[in-house]
């Protein structure tokens, strides 16, 4: 691929320096500059650094050989990179994915590692196939239909989760119970029956969480690269082999656990084992992992982009996560998505573009190719402070407390949410988060409102107060709602409310200002028909004002304009308010042309006089 520079004023501004920027031409039309790469090089350098101990940490969240946990920070980390939208988004593996494949391999036994691995990349690419035919079908959108009180319950006792399944790594002893047991039952088993603490163990745990949060404070308060983990991680390590409790004893055995052996190569290509059986097991987890994934990614993208003011694809971000997942499954990665932590780092550490996951992909492989023989003394219980932090950090009290008091609803969702993910698993949590979320959003979307308008004596159009009289000769009703399945109720009695109006007060005519109604489907269209019918039957006239194009579409292809005149169509033009003033001005014309060849009665009602000036009040 050729790279065309160009050193104009206009289009590369000049660097700190005072020399111009350079900035490459790229395909489609894109460019980018000296100054993006240096920031860019910057933001991935430091991704890379958290990225390191977090692939092994959560690979051993996972259950699983650490390497993969490093290959997916290669794999997929680099692929969504490629493909996504957003230009901060860092993918790759993930705390809250992490415990999900966890609960899911829980379907092979402690000895059937090697099965659980292949498992794994099987999972994986039924991961990425759900996530790609949510893409296809576009229907990525969706995900911004899930209440955020649910994301954030998930959050939260994905953290309460995360710390439970540590601790045992944190005392230095063997967990107990199954993979098919609850984790805090498990947890219970692990602190009641289990071995002897091991206070070596105890020490590393506190010493890294003490080191993490000193220099996490230290980088903060002089703006350092936010290396803070690895530097903390390889301190401890070092400390550990130094008083020799990472090297093996005569009896082959350390005096605390250690990560394990990471090859010192690059994932190659492996086709995933494909059983039958294992495919109908793993799928409901495969699902929930798919949902939560894109609600991860997703969440965490936009959040960066309220900052940024960066417009997002959430439809191609979809694509991007179901790709990457795929192709990580063809090379022994454990399945990921976007990292909270990691894309923080990369905003804050000032990431230009997507090319800064690329930038952290390569820097990652290439210090599994250098340093991973080493890896072999990480001792696991710093692993494990580590992740401790990570989960005391992804709960955020501020926000739960705002939330609670935001709203009873909120508050109930927040709480069920965490309740189910803490008895019965995350993937349980999601499926009832989303049922919540429908729950929550239906009954709120069917809320359609029916309003009463007058012309008052000013000729302003405005709703109808209490001590307000009737209006004589018609009546105005204003629409607003989305027009679906779910408000047929509200818009039936409020059809049913307008022919006792007209019934009560021996009206005539009637004028339905429609433009604020919305997304109108068959059961609204067909009540919408009957109602009409059935004025029109009984000598009713009704008009229709203000009525949309999506509206207007719709009664072209329902065929309204063979029954239903064309002048009782009032559509909406440019000035919002012409198309129902326009109906009130033939409203009045009608009923004065009405009371010039009527013939008067005795005692009949004083005319209606149309007023001189109409406006509007609402």
């Amino acid at each position: 691929m050729t790279v065309e520079l160009e050193e104009t004023a206009l289009a590369a501004p000049h660097a700190g320096n005072g020399a111009p920027n350079a900035v490459w031409r790229l395909p489609f039309g894109m460019r980018y500059s000296d100054d993006s790469f240096k920031r860019d090089l910057m933001a991935g350098l430091t991704v890379a650094a958290i990225s390191l101990p977090q692939a092994m940490a959560y690979a051993l969240l996972a259950g699983v050989d650490p390497r993969f946990g490093l290959y997916s920070a290669i794999i997929v980390t680099a692929v969504a990179s490629i493909l996504g939208s957003s230009s901060h988004l860092i993918n790759g593996p993930t705390s809250a994915i992490s415990l999900v494949v966890f609960s899911a391999l829980a379907i092979f036994g402690p000895n059937q590692r090697v099965e659980a691995a292949e498992g794994m990349f099987l999972l994986g690419a039924m991961v990425g196939s759900i996530q790609i035919a949510i893409a296809v079908f576009r229907l990525g959108d969706l995900t911004r239909y899930i209440s955020e009180s649910v994301i954030l319950g998930f959050m939260s006792a994905a953290a309460c989760l995360l710390a439970a399944g540590q601790i045992g790594n944190a005392l230095g002893v063997r967990d107990r119970g199954t993979g098919a047991q609850q984790q805090l039952y498990r947890l219970w088993l692990t602190l009641t029956e289990g071995d002897p603490v091991n206070m070596k163990a105890v020490a590393i745990t506190l010493a890294t969480v003490l080191l993490a949060v000193l220099s996490r404070r230290l980088v903060r308060r002089y703006r350092l690269p936010q290396m803070d983990m690895l530097a903390v991680l390889i301190l401890v390590a070092l400390a550990a082999y130094f008083a020799g409790w990472t090297v093996p004893s005569s009896t082959g055995k350390t005096a605390i656990s250690i990560a394990g052996a990471v090859p010192a190569d690059l994932p190659t290509l492996h086709v995933p084992n494909i059983h039958v059986e294992w495919i109908r097991q793993l799928a409901p987890d495969a699902a929930a992992i798919a949902f939560l994934g894109l609600l991860e990614a997703l969440a965490i993208a936009k959040s960066i982009a309220n900052q940024t003011r960066q417009t997002l694809d959430y439809n191609r971000q979809c694509l991007a996560e179901g790709v990457a997942n795929l192709t990580g499954s063809f090379f022994r990665c454990l399945p990921g998505s976007g990292s909270l932590s990691r894309s923080a780092i990369n905003f804050q550490a000032g990431g230009a573009s997507r090319f800064s996951g690329i930038i952290a992909s390569v820097t990652v492989a290439l210090a599994v190719l250098a340093l991973a023989p080493l890896a072999r003394y990480v001792p696991k219980p710093a692993l494990a402070g580590l992740l401790l932090l990570t989960a005391g950090r992804l709960i955020d009290p501020k926000r739960l407390v705002y939330t609670i008091r935001a709203s009873r609803q909120d508050a109930i969702v927040l709480v069920l949410t965490v309740a189910t993910a803490l008895a019965f698993g995350l993937d349980a949590a999601i499926l009832v988060g989303v049922v919540l979320s429908i729950v929550l959003f239906v009954p709120r979307a069917a809320q359609l409102r029916a309003v009463e308008l007058i012309v008052d004596r000013a000729g302003i159009v405005r709703e109808r107060l209490p001590a307000d009289p009737p209006m004589r000769g018609f009546i105005l009703f204003d629409l607003e709602g989305e027009l679906f399945f779910g408000a047929a109720p509200e818009l039936e009695r409020c059809f049913a409310a307008i022919r006792r109006r007209l019934e009560l007060e021996n009206l005539r005519i009637v004028i339905l200002r429609l433009k604020r109604v919305r997304n109108p489907d068959v059961v609204s269209l067909e009540l919408l028909e009957h109602f009409l019918h059935a004025c029109e039957k009984d000598g009713i006239r009704i008009l229709l004002a203000g009525v949309r194009p999506d509206l207007v579409d719709a009664f072209g292809r329902l065929r309204f304009a063979e029954w239903l005149p064309a002048d009782r169509v009032f559509k909406q033009e440019v000035d919002e308010n012409s198309a129902t003033l326009s109906a009130i001005r033939a409203v009045y014309a009608q009923l004065a042309e009405e009371r010039a060849t009527a013939k008067p009665l005795p005692q009949s009602p004083a005319p209606v006089e149309p007023p001189e000036f109409l406006d509007y009040q609402i």
